[in-house]
């Protein structure tokens, strides 16, 4: 356990130092990295099916009842008549499966698209398997897509008596260009005008995209909603309407500071936050564990005929109290950041979930200005 405990807070020491510890450098970022166009957007395909040609692997058809019905379904209507009565099939090497893909936006008839094939009935393994063609439908029910092929499995298993061993997963695979498009999604027809959303509501960020579309194409061709949709008068001839979205996506734009936030992983122990993350004056108890924030004044005199000014300013210091043993009292002087914080706790054997615990209760009280997430 002691093991696993400093293995975790090493994984907090590096977050923080590559979180924090390197300087912050701003880059203009492009209008297609943070924005889409509306109506422009993929979406969730599913079937069943079956895949076959099993080494023994597939489904006990005894416990899956389901598996035997779709093969004779299927048989059926290949012209296959298979008695239903007096015989007990059992069919191992054929496994039921859930196949799932993605109809991207603006997907035509005949594009190839990848699957992913998931076991749903007792199959040891699907390795070496074929998928036989499944129809992939939609949320209203049409079929837009067909997939066929063989599953690619990344696991791998080994066997010897009774003892055995697997790596990763033997019952879901995929099938690279494994579906075949056949239905487009009905497209929206050519507009005045394009609608692009962005990827976050920021009414910053929205006005800094409005200044620089309209400098690049002249003011009023942006016009924003609100903070998170934005329209934009485009040209209605082909030619033009493509070259003009192709330069709308290249245009830059100036980031802006991001509201603070701090995520924390419960099972690994990291912790990530962005620079606007601060802390007030607080003071935290957990088990053994005193967390105490504190503002001291200091008063700076100017120099002696400088003509300076005497200003008050505020020192930040943080003190974490492990509960009377040696060296239980660490002082972090020069700013009350949660940096200072966390490599503090580090350095007393604070488990992750100590770490966890008193930043949750920071955020509480108010101590935190950020906000919290935790994954």
């Amino acid at each position: 356990m002691q093991v696993f405990n400093k293995s975790a807070l090493r994984i907090i020491s590096i977050t923080i130092v590559l979180a924090i510890t390197f300087p912050y450098q701003a880059h203009a970022d492009r209008i297609k990295d943070f924005t889409t166009v509306a109506g422009q957007r993929p979406n969730q395909l599913v079937g069943y099916g079956l895949v076959m040609g099993l080494d023994g692997s597939g489904d006990q058809t005894t416990q899956t009842p389901f598996t035997i019905q779709s093969v004779l379904q299927m048989l059926n209507v290949l012209g296959v008549t298979v008695p239903t009565t007096g015989t007990q099939s059992q069919l191992r090497n054929t496994a039921a499966v859930m196949v799932t893909a993605e109809l991207p936006a603006l997907g035509r008839p005949g594009q190839p698209i990848d699957v992913t094939v998931s076991s749903i009935g007792n199959s040891t393994s699907l390795r070496g398997g074929t998928l036989v063609m499944t129809p992939l439908r939609a949320a209203d029910g049409q079929v837009y897509a067909q997939a066929q092929g063989s599953v690619v499995i990344s696991g791998a298993s080994a066997k010897a008596g009774a003892a055995s061993t697997t790596v990763n997963s033997l019952s879901a695979g995929r099938i690279p260009n494994g579906g075949l498009i056949e239905r487009a999604v009905p497209s929206i027809l050519p507009d005045e005008f394009v609608q692009i959303d962005m990827q976050r509501a920021d009414f910053s960020l929205m006005q800094k995209t409005t200044e620089a579309i309209g400098k690049r194409f002249g003011l009023g061709t942006a016009l924003p909603m609100d903070a998170h949709s934005l329209q934009i008068r485009v040209p209605l001839e082909p030619l033009k309407r493509a070259a003009f979205m192709a330069t709308l996506e290249q245009i830059e734009v100036e980031p802006v500071s991001s509201a603070a936030k701090v995520v924390l992983n419960s099972r690994t122990g990291s912790v990530v936050m962005n620079q606007a993350v601060h802390l007030s004056p607080s003071a935290v108890a957990h088990g053994s564990l005193t967390v105490r924030i504190n503002q001291t004044p200091t008063v700076t005199e100017p120099l002696p005929f400088s003509r300076g000014q005497t200003a008050v300013s505020v020192i930040d210091t943080a003190t974490i109290d492990n509960g009377g043993k040696e060296n239980s009292l660490i002082s972090v002087p020069g700013g009350a950041n949660l940096d200072t914080v966390v490599r503090a706790l580090n350095m007393l054997g604070a488990t992750p979930q100590d770490l966890i615990a008193i930043l949750q209760s920071l955020r509480a009280a108010g101590a935190l200005r950020a906000e919290l997430e935790v994954i």
